[in-house]
């Protein structure tokens, strides 16, 4: 488990203190996929790093697996960064060494007897899909195989936990999609503790069990994917949940209602079944959905034919589906 307790960071600069973190508090259990996300400049890498102190914090404390790292002596520090693998946005690989030599290398700062190393590379290498590339040179990567030598490099250390800072943020969104697959995959295989650190929603949708959103180096909120995506409690949840949604509060009139889609399945057919079953054609004022593990979470604004009795039938079938609610809204102005 790693417990962040009251973690602040401040760095000082030519025009005063510049505050990164503010207090703090976040609990990640073992065999998280947690996302921490937030805009550029909300302190996300910043305290990414200080999970395994590359960036010191000027207060608080790390605790992993009981054990504070910010008290440990440097010797024992450098043996518990061992358990802390990290990948980047623009994978570091060294660009002199073969992708084998690549993910030998920490194995060879460890003390790993060469022959060992290279056959333990091999088997990271099958478990990226690229057994073909121990030869091959980064320069002769595509970007998406580049990372999956990167993780394979990370997992060489016999990682608890995988630290992804932006790791998908220079890929396609293709390559981005196979990367996360990856890496959801080492999660389930290996049980290791996943913490990715990004400014996409659709990142956290994809693999994030949990997830804690940031801003301004304060913790606004946290919770299950599932919660948060459902019913985003700050203004900053709200920006990055919907960011192009419609500000329901501000609208109002008979005839419009506010459907919230709160973790059913996402392949049952809302509005055609309210045609067919019932003869109510709806039309779509605006919505903002999402699929998160085959799961609705969103809202969708409709609006109702003029006729009493079709909007009393329609209000009744949608409140009785499952994890749906629905709403009235008034003032809508179009």
């Amino acid at each position: 488990m790693i417990e962040l307790k009251h973690i602040s960071k401040v760095f000082p600069t030519a025009d005063g203190d510049l505050r990164a973190l503010n207090d703090i508090n976040l609990t990640i259990g073992d065999g998280d996929v947690f996302g921490i996300v937030g805009m550029s400049g909300a302190g996300k890498s910043t305290l990414v790093r200080c999970i395994n102190l590359l960036e010191r914090p000027t207060q608080g404390q790390v605790v992993i697996d009981s054990r504070d790292l910010c008290a440990m002596p440097e010797k024992e520090l450098i043996r518990q960064r061992r358990s802390i693998a990290m990948i980047f946005q623009q994978f570091n690989l060294l660009m002199q060494r073969t992708c084998l030599k690549n993910i030998c290398f920490p194995m060879e700062i460890a003390g790993v007897k060469r022959a060992e190393a290279e056959q333990r590379a091999r088997e990271y290498l099958d478990i990226v899909g690229l057994p073909d590339k121990a030869d091959a040179y980064p320069a002769q990567l595509s970007g998406g195989q580049k990372q999956r030598i990167a993780i394979a490099r990370a997992l060489a250390s016999d990682p608890k936990i995988l630290l992804c800072d932006e790791a998908t943020s220079a890929l396609d969104p293709k390559t981005t999609r196979d990367i996360l697959r990856l890496v959801k995959d080492i999660n389930q295989r290996l049980g290791i503790t996943v913490v990715v650190i990004t400014h996409e929603m659709a990142v956290v949708e994809e693999i994030c069990s949990h997830v804690a959103i940031l801003d301004h180096g304060v913790l606004q909120e946290t919770g299950t994917v599932e919660e948060i995506f459902s019913n985003p409690k700050t203004e900053a949840g709200r920006r990055l949940v919907y960011p192009d949604g419609v500000i329901l509060d501000q609208l109002r009139a008979a005839n419009v209602i506010r459907i919230a889609f709160n973790g059913g399945t996402s392949y049952d057919p809302l509005i055609a079944s309210l045609a067919i079953d019932c003869g109510v054609k709806a039309n779509i004022l605006g919505a903002d959905t999402r699929n998160v593990n085959g799961q609705a979470f969103g809202t969708m604004l409709l609006g109702l034919p003029d006729d009493p009795e079709q909007i009393a039938k329609a209000m009744h079938y949608i409140k009785s589906q499952p994890n749906i609610t629905v709403e009235e809204v008034r003032d809508y102005h179009g």
